[in-house]
């Protein structure tokens, strides 16, 4: 088991060129929300953006358009013809990574509407988590048609549906697990085994909320945009979302009241601070 630590991020992060442009640093999709969970949608949303991406389109059911258009004016934002959940998933014609999962629901038209995207977008890399790994437990049979260099990001309840371990999800379809927990690790499958990370260094309790979650999953997202491999994504990104949660405890606030906004708060800090 390989730890985490400062040398090895800071050695994997880009510099930007001064005279690059936001087509340099990715085009990406969220699909995100339901009625009653835009609030995961906006985190994701904005997590992402704080953590370099060129450009994102964020798909919403229609209920989370006007929410998302206000919160988050820097994103390109698309309504589901459906009020309260999605039911088809068209990306835009350049889409370099696929985000999904943070408040979608299990609606049977949204469970279609996932496979449906895994089957269009076949070469795609996608990040799952939450109620997409759900769907995905509940139809396993969908699995080996998930796009191979994915990453999923579940914790220890959604990866126990699934009935296996970690190593053997990574293993046998090809994608980055990244299991969370107070020392989060994550699972890289190579040709002939899993390489298994483990982050010690940073994160606290006050992680522990809902939300923290849609976090690491804009930030993951963000990272593949700009041409990371989907290890180095994962690490990296459980790097900078753990040390920016510690950076605002730090600030300031309690494990009680540590809020996933304060997280995305204090990630330009902990990206500052990874590269000295």
């Amino acid at each position: 088991m390989t730890p985490i630590t400062k040398s090895l991020v800071s050695g994997w992060l880009k510099t930007r060129d001064p005279f690059s442009h936001k087509g340099d640093y990715g085009r990406a999709s969220l699909v995100v929300g339901s009625v009653g969970m835009i609030g995961a949608a906006l985190l994701s949303s904005r997590a992402c953006m704080r953590s370099g991406v060129g450009l994102l389109t964020v798909h919403v059911p229609e209920c989370g358009y006007n929410i998302m258009q206000m919160g988050l004016p820097e994103a390109k934002c698309i309504a589901d013809e459906h009020y309260t959940h999605h039911t088809i998933i068209e990306l835009p014609l350049y889409t370099d990574v696929v985000g999904i999962g943070p408040g979608i629901g299990q609606h049977i038209q949204t469970q279609w509407a996932l496979h449906s995207l895994i089957l269009n977008y076949p070469k795609t890399p996608m990040v799952f988590d939450a109620d997409a790994l759900n769907i995905l437990a509940g139809n396993q049979h969908w699995l080996p048609q998930v796009p191979r260099g994915s990453i999923f990001t579940p914790h220890p309840g959604e990866m126990k549906r699934f009935g296996l371990e970690p190593q053997e999800l990574a293993e046998r379809y090809q994608v980055v697990v990244v299991l969370k927990g107070h020392h989060t690790r994550i699972y890289v499958p190579n040709e002939h085994s899993v390489r298994v990370y483990e982050n010690t260094l940073h994160g606290n309790p006050g992680m522990a909320v809902g939300g923290s979650g849609d976090v690491l999953t804009g930030i993951i997202l963000a990272l593949i945009a700009q041409h990371y491999t989907a290890e180095e994504a994962a690490i990296i990104g459980v790097w900078i979302h753990a040390f920016a949660a510690d950076l605002a405890l730090a600030d300031g606030n309690s494990a009680e009241s540590l809020l996933p906004s304060d997280i995305i708060s204090h990630l330009g800090v902990a990206f500052n601070a990874s590269r000295l």
